[in-house]
């Protein structure tokens, strides 16, 4: 173990660069490319269907090492920003390009929404985690989609809905 990693904090530095690079190139077990509405509802989805294949007894595993970083583990604490960096700016790269088509309005904040995203799954897997029970994270995840798409209906007025 130690020859080849040096230490806990080495080997959990692979297994996130290792998570890292599949999400980068697209075969990690959640798909982040994300071009439409409906692939954003996959995107949500997808966390729900990788905790009901552990039954509930598991929560994100970005998110599950990330409460175990201390004040120590500078390195993982960096790969985990990092990790989370990436998806959000996958997720941003969706909302700004519906902002750019007239879908978002002006006053929407393209961040914040890519953030909420991030943060609701989070929530919602730590919660289905705990309580064990899928219906918890998936109203949640549907609740926040509903949300951000009746942001963009409302403050964009989606294509073809202008003056309807």
């Amino acid at each position: 173990f130690y020859h080849y990693f040096g230490s806990k904090e080495g080997l959990v530095h692979e297994v996130l660069r290792f998570y890292l690079d599949s999400i980068k190139a697209g075969t990690s077990p959640v798909d982040y490319h994300i071009e439409s509405w409906e692939d954003l509802e996959r995107w949500f989805l997808a966390h729900l269907e990788l905790q009901k294949a552990s039954r509930m007894t598991r929560g994100c595993p970005f998110g599950s090492i990330g409460n175990e970083v201390t004040e120590n583990d500078e390195l993982i604490r960096q790969d985990l920003s990092l990790i989370f960096e990436v998806v959000k700016n996958k997720l941003l790269a969706f909302f700004i390009k519906e902002k750019a088509q007239g879908r978002l309005g002006k006053s929407a904040s393209e961040k914040q929404m890519a953030n909420f995203c991030v943060d609701t799954v989070q929530g919602a897997m730590l919660m289905g985690k705990i309580k064990r029970e899928s219906g918890v994270v998936e109203a949640t995840l549907r609740m926040a989609l509903d949300s951000l798409k009746g942001l963009a209906a409302t403050t964009g007025q989606r294509s073809g809905q202008e003056g309807n």
